[in-house]
């Protein structure tokens, strides 16, 4: 197994809203996600990061010590480092060294399981080495002779990287539009089905997929690990009041996600884009879970989630089975006053009841009656109309059947759109 020291920038002048310890151990949970075998951790104050280095003289002596006596063979620096600190790192304490992006984006890398997800992940990871090569590999800035020309003679190492990582990068996105293309064909096919899309989207470990798994009794990954599911998964389910919805759980969010991560990933998120509903499942336990909220609805603006689903969102708080009494106490009856707040546990099914009487009142759509002819040789249109629920009665007529109808405006535009 894999040795590994996990170092936190203290920036003096970072707008950082996670405390330093906290941030530590968020940092940690990563580096064991992947499996990694952690002997060690720091908090570093950085009052004014080095260019080259990032660390002052001190740390990197002292670290330097650490590495050696501990014999650790990667270190992750919870933070930005640059392609020339992370040179001068690697070669001054002699281990690979990560940063928060590339942890993240190793992580990436070992859960992602379908097709695009794949895709997203080797394109975030081509676009990250790319920046990499600025500057960073100088010892591969070496001249080949010659005039010059793409690809011949004259080009330099780094400029041949550059090229091969763009065809790679070309390629890349030719297949993934592809994926997309097959994607957005099947959440076509799906916006034929008269169900409402519900999607659970939360920091990273706040037990969407625990709450996923016991709303629809699937067996999705739930684990006590960060970015435990990277690819979304859709199930329908029947709410108690019989109301047929699709739960939808996606990856989980976290502050200071690589930008190439949030591009990459776009099509996976638009299935929230997409929802009727969102549930925003919280991990009320976790001593930063106002911090947590404020870094998902960060990720939810920048995705463009509309105004009418911020307004619906539902805010779900969970893991209230690790609060003592009166802290349960207390959320509870927080909870009880606002509309769209709901404390839970995922785990142990407490307060769920609840939670569907309030995902099946905001799917509720203003209904009205109506009446409609159809002739005799509309048969499809009228057992599409029965088994939707949208007939009160009929009589039948000499040309055919009037209907007497109480439906909603979308199911009256899901009927006009029918190719019946």
């Amino acid at each position: 197994m894999t040795r590994c020291l996990v170092i936190h920038p203290d920036l003096k002048d970072s707008d950082q809203r996670r405390t330093p310890e906290l941030a530590l151990d968020e940092a940690v949970s990563l580096a064991l996600a992947l499996d990694l075998d952690v002997v060690d951790k720091a908090v570093v104050r950085v009052t004014k990061p080095h260019a080259g280095m990032l660390f002052g003289e001190g740390k990197l002596a002292e670290f330097e010590t650490r590495i050696s006596d501990l014999d650790v063979d990667l270190v992750i620096v919870d933070g930005r480092v640059s392609p020339v600190q992370q040179r001068n790192l690697e070669k001054r304490w002699n281990v690979k060294l990560l940063d928060r992006t590339g942890l993240i984006l190793e992580i990436f890398s070992d859960r992602a399981a379908t097709r695009e997800g794949v895709l997203q992940v080797d394109l975030a990871h081509l676009s990250y080495q790319k920046s990499r090569l600025v500057r960073s590999w100088t010892h591969l800035e070496r001249q080949r002779g010659g005039l010059g020309f793409i690809g011949g003679p004259g080009e330099t190492q780094i400029e041949s990287d550059r090229r091969m990582l763009d065809e790679q990068i070309g390629r890349i996105k030719k297949q993934l539009g592809k994926v997309v293309k097959t994607r957005s064909l099947h959440r076509a096919a799906r916006k034929k089905v008269p169900y409402p899309i519900v999607a659970l989207v939360g920091y990273t470990n706040a037990g969407k997929s625990t709450l996923f798994n016991r709303l629809t009794g699937a067996h999705v990954l739930a684990k006590d690990m960060l970015f435990a599911t990277l690819d979304p998964t859709m199930r329908g389910i029947e709410l108690p009041t019989g109301r047929k919805i699709i739960l939808s759980d996606t990856v989980g969010f976290i502050s200071d996600l690589p930008t190439q991560l949030v591009a990459a990933f776009r099509a996976t998120l638009e299935e929230v884009l997409d929802a009727d509903l969102i549930l925003h499942v919280r991990d009320i336990a976790h001593p930063e879970t106002h911090t947590q909220s404020a870094d998902v609805n960060d990720i939810l603006d920048e995705i463009g989630i509309s105004d009418a689903q911020r307004e619906g969102m539902i805010e779900v708080w969970n893991k209230i089975d690790l609060l003592s009494e009166e802290q349960r106490a207390g959320l509870t009856k927080t909870a009880d006053r606002e509309d769209r707040i709901f404390a839970v546990s995922a785990l142990s099914g407490e307060g769920l009841e609840a939670l569907y009487s309030a995902i099946d009142a905001a799917l509720q759509e203003p209904v009205f009656t109506e009446e409609l002819e159809l002739g005799f040789d509309q048969g499809k249109a009228r057992a599409w109309l029965y088994s939707h629920n949208a007939v009160l009665n009929e009589d039948q007529t000499d040309s055919g059947y009037h209907l007497h109808l109480r439906w909603s405006e979308k199911t009256r535009n899901q009927f006009e759109n029918l190719d019946v």
